[in-house]
């Protein structure tokens, strides 16, 4: 009885300090003053969990070292505690060994917790899962108060060994609920560490805020020096920055190449774009063997002029309803010798212009290469283009990871395992790849968004988010601002492109301007964030030593440093800001 008592207050004193110190949501670590809880997303399936991150935050009992208390059971399943060669305790359900054909239609089930949600709160999930035979699929839901059943993350389970499952959702009510896992396959679900942290906007917003601070700005100690290598006191500095570090673009169309409104609009504000159709398949051989790239190279052009970077966008779309009419019906031969073609030919002309490929578009949702040459035909693709083109970076471009956890294509788990079968590919190992999550969201899970960011930074590639749009309604400009935050902050995000190309007939989903390129709602929130992601100190004097410490988002400036002793002198210095600068100190010596 007193070591339970012991133990229930150590757990209550360790929720109370969670809740008044800082905590870092990002990659799942939770970072205490003086403790660290170093629990990072994993992508491996392990022969034991790791411990529930949070402690279990609100979740009674999530390692089932007391039996199933605090869980329960469906009628149709017989649930357990079971333990492991080494000791660790899980929960398993047994479905009944003979069904009537209504019952075996019902969705495989696991033990269930009711639980109390907190509106207006975000929640952060995580788990570890194993089925009885085979692999499933496993979803993780939520009932919330008003009884929906809301999906807040999935995981492509399997048998011998555990998965973790990340996920999260908001509640924007209060009252009971349920937290529980199902499957369509007809396996048993096994249970362990689950884990379900509340946090409330403010201190979401803070941690972002933070996380955003850290990884996309540094402190730069700048020294001035005379001639002589004194230092010069009461110098002034003025900064300039160039060109912001990260990148940060939108789609381009070709009506840019005959409206200089639009040209001058779009220059002044992006670093990187996407060509929204032009440098596709379809839009550079409509008709068999009648190649025309004026478009896209003029385009090319206009980007290199303002040094805008342009993203490959794409050499193959795996979507059978994206295919020219003369495409379909090409026997293999000559399909594939239409492939090597088209491959050969955009890839050639562009490499070294691009700095990405979108390889084979949307391959975890369509399948149209895969079902004419076979279940490698992505990862041979992926090895041609890297044969040709040796700098840029290979996406594989993907919806749905971030936006829809209910959406079993695209899941972390099984990005992942395509990302690996292309890695793993003979010859593929040297290959440069990208994570490429498209981003078309309805209504942000923001928990969910971020639990999949971090279980796809352990691939430990470039991410982007590459098609950034939130559809037309009265919270559009929010929730897209939410949105873009979230990347910005996320340490493993590379870099953002909007899919918000200006069409005058009308916008794919989200319009920034009128046809007049005057800024709509949405394009002043844009605007609004470049501003402040460029917010900096833009004139500093020196110390006594001669130093002044700056503050600054990375990028490229130039610092023109000026002392009444030289009149009218001036040293430019030219710097690059990123995250190697706050590593150690970074001190530049300027001679003036």
């Amino acid at each position: 009885i007193l070591e339970r008592v012991i133990d229930t207050v150590r757990v209550f004193m360790e929720k109370l300090v969670l809740s008044l110190i800082s905590i870092s949501l990002f990659q799942g670590l939770v970072v205490v003053q003086s403790v660290e809880y170093d629990h990072t997303a994993s992508i491996e399936c392990l022969r034991d969990p790791m411990k529930p991150l949070y402690n279990g935050g609100i979740i009674q009992n999530g390692e089932f070292n007391s039996g199933l208390m605090g869980w329960s059971t469906h009628h149709d399943i017989k649930a357990g505690v079971s333990s492991s060669p080494s000791g660790n305790k899980f929960a398993v359900v047994q479905r009944a060994a003979s069904l009537s054909a209504a019952d075996a239609a019902v969705p495989s089930r696991s033990v269930y917790q009711k639980i109390r949600l907190q509106g207006d709160t975000h929640y952060s999930l995580s788990a570890w899962l194993q089925v009885s035979a085979g692999a499933a699929h496993v979803k993780a839901f939520v009932r919330t108060p008003n009884g929906e059943r809301v999906v807040v993350g999935s995981v492509a389970a399997q048998s011998g060994c555990w998965s973790m499952l990340k996920g999260g959702m908001t509640a924007y009510s209060s009252g009971p609920g349920e937290i529980f896992f199902e499957s369509d396959a007809p396996v048993d679900i096994w249970v362990d560490s689950v884990a379900l942290q509340p946090f409330t906007f403010d201190e979401w917003d803070v941690h972002r805020q933070k996380s955003a601070g850290k990884a996309r700005r540094s402190t730069v100690r700048v020294v001035a020096r005379g001639a002589d290598g004194s230092p010069m006191a009461n110098a002034t500095v003025i900064i300039e920055l160039l060109r912001s570090g990260f990148p940060f673009g939108n789609t381009m169309t070709k009506e840019i190449l005959d409206l200089p409104a639009y040209e001058k609009w779009f220059t002044s504000r992006f670093t990187v774009a996407t060509f929204e159709n032009e440098m596709k398949w379809y839009s550079t051989e409509w008709t068999q063997n009648n190649e025309d790239y004026r478009v896209p190279d003029a385009m090319l052009k206009l980007a290199q002029k303002y040094n805008i970077k342009v993203r490959g966008h794409n050499v193959f779309w795996n979507d059978q309803n994206s295919q020219m009419k003369w495409v379909r019906p090409l026997n293999l031969d000559q399909l594939k010798a239409a492939m090597q073609k088209r491959l050969k030919s955009v890839v050639t002309r562009y490499a070294g212009k691009v700095i990405h490929w979108d390889v084979v578009n949307e391959n975890l949702h369509f399948n149209y290469f895969e079902s004419k040459l076979g279940s490698n035909a992505s990862p041979m693709i992926y090895q041609q283009v890297g044969q040709i083109d040796h700098n840029a970076i290979l996406f594989m471009n993907e919806f749905n990871t971030l936006e829809q956890p209910g959406d079993p294509n695209p899941v972390p788990s099984k990005y992942i395992a395509k990302m690996k079968q292309i890695q793993g590919y003979s010859g593929n190992g040297g290959l440069k790849l990208g994570v490429g999550l498209e981003s078309h969201f309805s209504t942000p899970n923001i928990p969910y968004m971020r639990s999949a960011l971090d279980t796809l930074a352990q691939l430990k590639l470039p991410m982007w988010l590459t098609e950034v749009d939130v559809v037309k309604g009265p919270n559009q400009v929010k929730y897209l601002e939410q949105v873009l935050r979230e990347g910005y902050a996320h340490p493993s995000v590379n870099g953002m492109i909007m899919w918000a190309a200006w069409h005058s007939k009308g916008c794919y989903v989200m319009c920034l301007t009128d046809n007049n390129f005057k800024n709509l709602p949405v394009g002043n929130l844009v605007d609004k964030l470049i501003a402040e992601w460029k917010t900096h100190k833009t004139t500093a004097t020196t110390e006594a030593d001669g130093a002044v410490e700056l503050d600054l988002p990375h990028g490229e400036y130039n610092l023109k440093v000026s002392h009444p002793s030289l009149g009218t002198k001036a040293a430019i210095h030219a710097m690059t800001v990123d995250a190697a600068s706050s590593e150690s100190e970074h001190q530049i010596d300027i001679k003036v």
